[in-house]
């Protein structure tokens, strides 16, 4: 069902409108077919830059849509409840134009942000490797200076597009120590750059994840983005509204779940009444209720601080564990409600299961979110 928004502009409005029926159109349809063949959708990226979906909460004068985070977040969680793999796709795309976009020169910015934030250029977050996930001071992947600009050698994980995006926010060591991580707007093809097979997941089957051995690849020194060792200054300051979108998506996750099981409750009767009037199942559905409105009140009030400018880190890190726990919790009970048959292909309820877990983890773990939530009340 239609979610019931308060959004600050007709404008904003409007977006959510076509966003609704774009999602309806584009991504609904075809999201059980590439799922379950685990076949990436060709074109689908091109058709949300056409409409502007892919570069919202940047500036005009770049070609962005220059939304607040407010209702960028929305349209996340719009995509999210049609199609999971596509709203975290466009979600790190959203991540990996960041760094340009905040720590770029101009002259960097005229150059790539425009094709970027129209989604000519579809983007990856390269941050994690196999030995370094939530521990980003141990990156490990190199990036020596040379005549030519810098020469990158090592193995980077668990990017999302991986192999497909046309450009990669790459953090590599240009010195040791937590001071020596620089950032690179490294492109999506380069000689000496090299993809392992897909990950074989849980779930998000239709957007690869893969590996990306970087084996002597030669950057320009015009793809460093800020200043050599400001790397994890900015990989931090982007995942801060990379965590939003996160919670963006699980609340989508959770709404198409509730959605799901309120229907089928409505539908199927057990002792001469509909299943929803019996309390067992009605308060189980009332708190689902519960869980994603909360869950969309949360990120949004993170959302609203960040539009003000106002500090919204700690913030971000309560949405981001909130929404995805939530997201958990009520697509396990949404599979519950339809007792049986969610637990069959026939309904898309263990789908949303199984997209539900993976929120918990990427963007920081929800243990990395208690984490940053105590250090900031000890602080």
């Amino acid at each position: 069902m239609a979610v019931d928004r308060l959004l600050p502009t007709t404008e904003a409005e409007d977006l959510l409108a076509l966003t609704r029926e774009l999602a309806d159109k584009e991504l609904a349809p075809r999201v059980e077919q590439h799922e379950r063949a685990e076949t990436y959708p060709e074109g689908l990226f091109a058709t949300l830059g056409a409409a502007g979906l892919l570069g919202l909460p940047y500036p005009e004068e770049h070609g962005g849509g220059a939304q607040p985070y407010e209702v960028y977040l929305q349209v996340l969680e719009e995509l999210a409840a049609r199609w999971a793999a596509v709203a975290v796709a466009v979600s790190v795309h959203g991540l990996s134009c960041f760094p340009l976009a905040t720590y770029g020169t101009a002259e960097q910015q005229q150059r790539w942000l425009p094709r970027m934030l129209a989604g000519e250029l579809v983007g990856g977050y390269s941050l994690s490797e196999p030995q370094a996930g939530s521990d980003a001071s141990a990156l490990a992947c190199k990036a020596e200076r040379v005549a030519e600009g810098y020469r990158i050698t090592g193995t980077k994980a668990w990017i999302t597009h991986g192999g497909r995006a046309g450009f990669y926010a790459l953090f590599a060591r240009t010195a040791p120590g937590s001071g020596g991580v620089s950032c690179f707007l490294a492109p999506g093809r380069a000689k000496g750059l090299s993809f392992g097979r897909p990950e074989e997941k849980m779930g998000l089957h239709a957007v690869p994840t893969t590996t990306a051995h970087w084996d002597g690849a030669v950057l320009d020194a015009d793809r460093l983005i800020g200043a050599e060792g400001q790397g994890l200054a900015i990989a931090f300051s982007a995942l801060d509204s990379g965590r939003l979108g996160i919670a963006a998506v699980a609340t989508g996750i959770a709404q198409a779940a509730l959605d799901t099981a309120t229907a089928y409750a409505n539908e199927r009767t057990a002792f001469g009444r509909k299943i929803i009037d019996h309390q067992g199942l009605g308060f189980l559905l009332a708190d689902m209720a519960a869980a994603v409105g909360s869950a969309r009140a949360t990120y949004l009030d993170a959302a609203r601080r960040r539009d003000a400018g106002r500090e919204y880190g700690r913030a971000a890190s309560v949405a981001k564990l909130v929404a995805t726990d939530a997201a958990m919790k009520v697509t396990t009970d949404a599979v519950q409600v339809l007792g049986g048959y969610g637990y069959t292909r026939d309904f898309p309820v263990e789908r949303y299961m199984r997209e539900a877990k993976i929120t918990q983890i990427f963007e920081g773990t929800n243990q990395i979110q208690r984490l940053v939530i105590a250090r900031s009340l000890a602080r």
